[in-house]
């Protein structure tokens, strides 16, 4: 997990302001997910993505080790688990949405876990996030291109390795990832 920039003051990353968008990558790609499709939303902090997609239609699980930020999500399956330890608990899902968290070790996982057709949505921090602030320790920047590899058996529908910034300065990595043989439509 992402540590908070100040100590006792919640970060961009996880914070309960609802006036923090859910991420436009992720909304700009949920058109390609099974309509009212189960979703599971990895690391889902207060639930921004989780709450985003639920009034789309889709089933959502919200997944982290902290759910208290959850509490007052309404029509989503919430999951207390330490995703880190263990085994990975989930079956399938026709998409899965990863922001702001990286455990490689799951990666695997997340390919195992989607339908075919499913979607696969992660969007982080990426090399060179270090001049700008948290997360600094290379282990959880992505290197460029790393996405694209881990993925390889995918069909990559976009990819993005780029500093941005807004919401705040930043280096990103990001991608949407169908898993099945393509070409995959695009739709609206």
């Amino acid at each position: 997990m992402i540590a908070p920039e100040t100590p006792g003051k919640p970060s961009f990353d996880r914070c309960p302001d609802p006036a923090i968008l859910p991420s436009a990558w992720v909304t700009g790609w949920a058109h390609l997910i099974k309509a009212g499709g189960q979703i599971l939303d990895v690391a889902a902090g207060h639930g921004r993505h989780a709450r985003a997609l639920a009034l789309l239609g889709y089933k959502v699980t919200a997944v982290d080790l902290d759910v208290s930020g959850l509490a007052d999500l309404a029509g989503v399956e919430v999951i207390a688990a330490d995703l880190e330890s263990g085994t990975w608990p989930f079956k399938r899902f026709d998409a899965i949405v990863v922001t702001n968290y990286l455990h490689r070790p799951h990666f695997p996982h997340y390919i195992a876990s989607l339908n075919d057709g499913g979607v696969l949505l992660i969007e982080t921090f990426g090399q060179g996030n270090e001049h700008f602030g948290r997360p600094r320790n290379p282990d959880f920047l992505l290197a460029p291109g790393e996405l694209l590899a881990a993925f390889a058996s995918l069909s990559t529908v976009a990819y993005e390795h780029g500093a941005e910034q807004h919401p705040r300065p930043a280096v990103r990595q990001r991608i949407c990832a169908v898993k099945g043989a393509g070409p995959v439509d695009l739709g609206p």
